[in-house]
């Protein structure tokens, strides 16, 4: 059966999705983007990945996030996505807000890592031909890189918007100092840092114990969450062990050793509040995010369409009262 034709559904901004303001700047930002870090690659049929790209811009996810070693393997999640776009989305690119990164390893020499001027730029040519398309709308340095001048590397983000090749310039995974750096250096060459984008949920806390969330917000730059469900625990998987074909038992981006008696004690008394707010986990885990106006978008993965339809009813309830608050923080901090 040949796939027919797409048409957007007319209704996909209406559909419950909301949307954030990114620092100061003109941008908004779904509550929920759809992160294509795993799932997407070509070791996942096409069609699948095809049908959730889709369905998640039906129902108001127009924030795509990717990065040039996704899949796997390296650069297949961007293939992937460009085909995508070059058969359905092409019509609508003007709504997309698409991102993608370099930083981590890519290919192989000393050219192929970090965050050298010549890294950087040459990544983003092959991303938007994988991706099929002229800009990315944010492109992020992916980590900070100690041995390469951070006037370098924030120098290239500065050339690659001024080039049209990206809008906005981010950066991800980057300590404080090293951060208050680059959104000094961005603003003073009229590029200000968009977003910064970290791994951030109720069981990894860096970002709020070490004030980047604030520091994002007194920069002006939006701050984007990913892993907010701490790869799979803050999801109903593990309450009863560790599944057979889950990360963890692959001992793959999840290990196994860190599956405690203890961790699993606390992700059961999170689901009894999560149960109590009348949400699963993993909706309360997304809503938890969300509770405060320092969190512009969270990225969410999918595997499936009942996945990202489950994870989309979390921005219909972000509030917690004070003492949900106290006894999530007293469970896991």
């Amino acid at each position: 059966m040949i796939n027919p034709v797409y048409t957007a559904d007319k209704g996909r901004y209406d559909s419950g999705m909301k949307y954030r303001r990114c620092g100061r700047s003109g941008i908004m930002l779904p509550e929920l983007s759809l992160g294509l870090w795993q799932n997407f690659g070509d070791t996942a049929p096409l069609a699948r990945s095809r049908e959730m790209i889709l369905h998640a811009f039906d129902r108001g996810i127009c924030h795509f996030d990717l990065a040039n070693n996704y899949g796997p393997s390296y650069g297949s999640a961007e293939s992937t996505f460009g085909a995508i776009m070059d058969k359905d989305l092409k019509p609508y690119r003007d709504e997309l807000f698409i991102s993608t990164k370099a930083g981590y390893d890519m290919w192989p020499g000393p050219y192929g890592d970090h965050g050298s001027r010549k890294y950087l730029i040459s990544s983003l040519d092959q991303s938007l031909k994988r991706m099929k398309v002229d800009y990315v709308d944010i492109f992020y340095s992916h980590r900070y890189d100690p041995d390469t001048p951070l006037e370098e590397t924030m120098q290239a983000l500065v050339d690659i918007v001024r080039s049209g090749k990206a809008l906005y310039a981010g950066i991800s995974n980057y300590p404080v100092e090293a951060a208050e750096y680059a959104y000094n250096y961005l603003r003073y060459h009229d590029t200000p840092c968009l977003l910064h984008q970290l791994k951030y949920s109720i069981l990894h806390r860096v970002p709020e114990n070490e004030g980047l969330l604030q520091q994002a917000k007194e920069a002006g730059s939006g701050f984007i969450a990913f892993s907010p469900l701490a790869q799979g625990l803050l999801t109903d998987r593990y309450l009863g062990g560790i599944p057979e074909d889950s990360r963890a038992a692959r001992d793959f981006t999840l290990k196994r050793s860190s599956i405690t008696a203890e961790l699993m004690e606390k992700l059961k008394k999170l689901d009894e509040i999560a149960s109590d707010r009348g949400q699963s986990l993993a909706q309360m885990a997304l809503s938890w995010v969300l509770k405060d106006d320092l969190v512009t978008s969270v990225i969410v993965g999918a595997s499936s369409i009942s996945q990202l339809d489950d994870n989309l009813q979390a921005v219909q309830n972000t509030d917690f009262c004070e003492e949900e608050i106290k006894i999530i923080n007293d469970l896991t901090i």
